[in-house]
């Protein structure tokens, strides 16, 4: 009902918004998370304020002083208590973008399309859980291209402390920036990163991780194998070796997993990692190949977290775009920061309370 989704958009704003430190911009947090769910298509800030408030909106989201930081970590902590998620999930998101003034618009390349296009390459840290999923938090990536440019990092007001990072470092960052509490597992899709490099990152922050990894890479195993002199092999050749012990799983549809114990390569820890393979019955087997810490989970608990980013893509289209979190227009880089905030807000009133856009036009 429209007056309900008024309600728990006041109860969360005023949640989120409380660490503001003057009246004014927390009514204006109000303002713009409303306007990001009521607005029809693309939520720039002319659309979502109107010609009279454009420009009171776009000092408080591009030359404000309010720091986003303290409201996603309430927004962390109201989703920790209202919903608790399975898992956090790192999410890469393109942000196509015509033009190159854009902050951090560059060539990115785009596993959904198989192409590069011009764009902005964003990380999220995702609460998530089989029925629904919200984004926390955000970092978005800078190329040795932007960050080496005077010109337009002064444009942008990039902050001095920004420095280049390859993405994978900027995923494990977007985690360790808001997570503290170590308990739920990170759960990613490496294919495209040094997923090695990644999982030894996160484990030594104590993190337990489970990992989508491309077939090819390679791991040593648990036990010989006949006929092999020794050293990684590749993953998806490992798990072909225990095909034979591959079970159905209860809720998965028709998928079969199979699991061995294997280790990275290189020096470090010597500990036990879980590789897992999941596919339907046909030859393609194994159709996905994850890499986990997490070895006292069962084979269902990790296929069931192996779901998490498929549903993480899916709120990102059904909701996320609904209510902008691609849609920044500006140019700065804290104006994208407080955008993508907001937005990530207004997510979660739709994922988790309801407060679906339609109703909100209704009681506009």
């Amino acid at each position: 009902m429209p007056d309900d989704a008024d309600r728990v958009v006041a109860e969360l704003c005023g949640e989120l918004f409380a660490g503001l430190a003057r009246k004014d911009q927390r009514r204006r947090g109000v303002e713009y998370v409303h306007g990001l769910l009521r607005t029809p298509g693309r939520k720039s800030i002319r659309n979502i304020a109107g010609a009279a408030n454009e420009q009171r909106l776009h000092h408080f989201v591009s030359d404000s002083t309010w720091d986003w930081m303290p409201v996603r970590r309430a927004l962390r902590e109201h989703l920790l208590r209202s919903a608790p998620p399975l898992a956090w999930v790192v999410h890469s998101m393109i942000i196509p973008k015509a033009g190159e003034h854009t902050v951090g618009v560059g060539r990115r390349y785009c596993r959904t399309r198989g192409s590069f296009l011009s764009a902005q390459h964003a990380m999220g840290l995702w609460a998530a859980a089989p029925g629904w999923s919200s984004p926390v938090h955000w970092r978005l990536h800078l190329s040795a291209t932007w960050l080496g440019d005077a010109d337009r990092r002064r444009r942008a007001a990039i902050p001095a402390a920004a420095v280049p990072q390859p993405v994978d470092e900027c995923l494990v960052d977007t985690y360790l920036e808001l997570v503290t509490d170590r308990e739920l597992p990170i759960v990613l899709d490496a294919r495209d990163l040094d997923a090695p490099a990644v999982i030894r990152r996160l484990r030594a922050a104590g993190a337990p991780v489970l990992a989508r990894i491309d077939g090819a890479t390679p791991l040593c195993p648990d036990a010989p194998v006949p006929g092999h002199t020794g050293g990684p092999l590749p993953a998806a050749q490992l798990l072909e070796m225990v095909r034979h012990t591959r079970r159905p799983v209860f809720g998965a549809g028709a998928a079969l997993a199979a699991t061995r114990t294997v280790r990275l390569p290189g020096p470090g820890r010597p500990d036990d990692l879980v590789l897992l393979g999941v596919g339907g019955p046909g030859p393609g087997w194994p159709g996905e190949v994850w890499l986990t810490t997490c070895t006292g989970h069962g084979l269902a608990d990790l296929v069931r977290l192996g779901r998490l980013p498929a549903r993480v893509g899916a709120d990102l289209t059904a909701i996320g775009d609904r209510v902008g979190l691609r849609d920044f227009t500006g140019r700065s880089f804290a104006g994208w920061h407080r955008h993508i905030t907001l937005a990530s807000a207004a997510h979660a009133l739709v994922a988790l309370h309801g407060a679906a856009p339609e109703d909100l036009r209704r009681a506009g």
